[in-house]
């Protein structure tokens, strides 16, 4: 299975037709129909590691100020109880616990998920971002939730490269920073490479990357997927561009 970096920016994306969600549509029906879904969203941080183990996860509104419509979006797909157990059982160190009845899905997982696969026939489980590690955590992270690749679940992160919400310009086809630019740049050309240790090690040495990435919790996800990637893997961009001045939305796939 691919695993996949993904651009969510505003929750409004979930329920507007613009270039970027036909892209997510477009892709969703380009993509082999995985077994399960692992998304690690920007919006689950915790302390520890956690895999969520309902059979049916509620769909959560994790936001405010936004119109009735977006409350409204509900995602009903069922939960993986088997997979989540098997994250937990195979992988021992960090110790992954299982939320039975906590969080759910929330708006970084269906906000996307809504555009790629409409029917929510598909189980989903999110694991979440233990907000106490160091980048590199992460990073070793993804590389041992390599194993289910191979075994039909898709590993989708979901977040953004540059996420910075104080910079946002709310005009229309706002002009994007140039600080922006150049660390989404940056990051293409390191993921180009291969250079996935200089995302954990170096992101935060220039002044680009200290703009963008004001908080990890948007970021961290694309470790993940860097992590889980492997060497002989293709590497495609499948949306590139930048929204409200400060805000990547780009995504990416490994397979």
């Amino acid at each position: 299975m691919p695993a996949l970096f993904l651009g969510h920016g505003s929750p409004m994306n979930a329920i507007e037709t613009n270039n970027f969600t036909q892209t997510l549509t477009n892709l969703g029906a380009s993509l082999p129909r995985p077994k399960a879904i692992l998304m690690i969203s920007a919006h689950w941080e915790t302390n520890g590691t956690w895999v969520t183990g309902m059979e049916r996860p509620k769909t959560i509104h994790d936001f405010y100020g936004f119109p009735k419509a977006l409350f409204d979006v509900q995602y009903p797909a069922p939960g993986s109880p088997e997979f989540a157990k098997k994250v937990s059982s195979t992988i021992l160190s960090p110790k992954i616990e299982i939320d039975e009845n906590h969080w759910g899905l929330d708006h970084g997982t269906w906000s996307v998920l809504k555009h790629m696969f409409p029917e929510a026939d598909i189980p989903v489980f999110q694991m979440s971002i233990d907000k106490t590690k160091p980048i590199e955590f992460h990073l070793e992270l993804g590389q041992k939730l390599n194993f289910l690749r191979e075994q039909g679940v898709m590993i989708i992160g979901s977040g953004n490269i540059v996420h910075n919400l104080r910079q946002v310009r709310w005009e229309q086809e706002a002009k994007p920073f140039d600080w922006a630019i150049e660390f989404d740049e940056w990051i293409k050309q390191k993921l180009i490479e291969r250079d996935f240790n200089s995302l954990a090690k170096d992101a935060l040495s220039t002044t680009a990357g200290k703009f963008s990435i004001p908080t990890l919790e948007h970021y961290l996800p694309l470790l993940y997927i860097a992590g889980a990637s492997e060497n002989k893997d293709l590497l495609k961009f499948e949306y590139e561009g930048i929204q409200m001045g400060s805000m990547s939305m780009r995504c990416l796939r490994f397979f």
